[in-house]
């Protein structure tokens, strides 16, 4: 999986995988309960169910994934300081760790937990008011249940206790089935760590949700609803749970040991991935300060 910066004004691009999750499959994240039972009923009917497509032209669809490529790169333009000074410690932070850090302390494998309660660790040595969210939602409508888990810092400088969101593993949420060159491209231009507000999250999710659309109509397949906009806000906005230290059983177990990802698969991907970024970073410190000069 090699990283590289393509051009200067496409500040973040990795070439290779994005994140650690079941590529094709894209449950990395998702709750398990009825998901079996989900899916065969998407598979059968899905298509009755499935949001209305755009432009059939195949060059309109290159248009419309080149206009999303620009969208993204505005959204990584579209941050403020606090932001800027948060993400770049977090990368510091994610690169100074190492495999004892992330050992769980429990005896089945985490989906990333260990690395998000460590970082929460730094993050509040470092005076951030930082803790891990475990959020679960049940179904409604088209709309599957699930869970998610994150990490949330309490900026209280902004006056109105502003939460910013820290997401280890940002790519895994937006893997698709057979998807196509211009989605991995897409794909692989998003931050590997995505740091800031929800806003601008949101902005994140409905380009994605779009890239989708595209991506799977060019193979003759509906969006499914676990990567519908509804459902993926839902990871962020539903009631959760937070917690500032790993302590026996106060998080989500279920969450834990369900999933089998390889938390120093995830470590290595930042050993190769976040160097890049960080340079990324600095470079777009620079675009920002000459933009306010003018």
């Amino acid at each position: 999986m090699d990283c590289r910066v393509v051009a200067a004004a496409n500040l973040w691009v990795t070439v290779g995988g994005g994140g650690v999750g079941q590529i094709g499959g894209g449950f990395s994240h998702e709750s398990e309960h009825d998901l079996a039972l989900m899916v065969s009923d998407f598979l059968e009917n899905g298509s009755s169910g499935a949001e209305s497509w755009c432009s059939s032209d195949s060059d309109s669809v290159v248009s419309d994934f080149a206009h999303l490529a620009e969208k993204i790169q505005i959204c990584k333009l579209s941050v403020v300081q606090y932001e800027i000074d948060l993400l770049s410690l977090v990368h510091s932070l994610i690169l100074s760790m190492n495999e004892s850090n992330i050992r769980s302390t429990n005896s089945r494998p985490c989906y990333a937990s260990c690395i998000r309660f460590y970082l929460v660790k730094l993050l509040r040595l470092s005076g951030y008011d930082a803790g891990v969210c475990a959020s679960k939602w049940q179904a409604s409508g088209k709309v599957p249940g699930g869970d998610n888990e994150y990490i949330d810092v309490v900026n209280d400088n902004s006056g109105t206790s502003e939460r910013l969101i820290i997401d280890i593993d940002f790519r895994s949420h937006f893997e698709i089935a057979r998807a196509v060159d211009s989605y991995d491209r897409i794909l692989n231009s998003l931050p590997v760590v995505f740091v800031g507000s929800f806003a601008r999250l949101k902005q994140y999710l409905g380009i994605m949700v779009e890239a989708a659309r595209y991506s799977l109509k060019q193979n003759s397949m509906p969006l499914p609803p676990w990567r519908s906009l509804a459902y993926l806000q839902a990871k962020w906005q539903s009631p959760y749970q937070r917690y500032t230290h790993l302590e026996g059983n106060n998080i989500n177990n279920s969450f834990i040991h369900k999933h089998r990802a390889n938390c120093l698969e995830l470590l290595l991907l930042y050993y190769k991935c976040l160097p890049i970024t960080m340079f990324a970073t600095r470079l777009l410190i620079i675009i920002i300060m000459f933009d306010a000069d003018f």
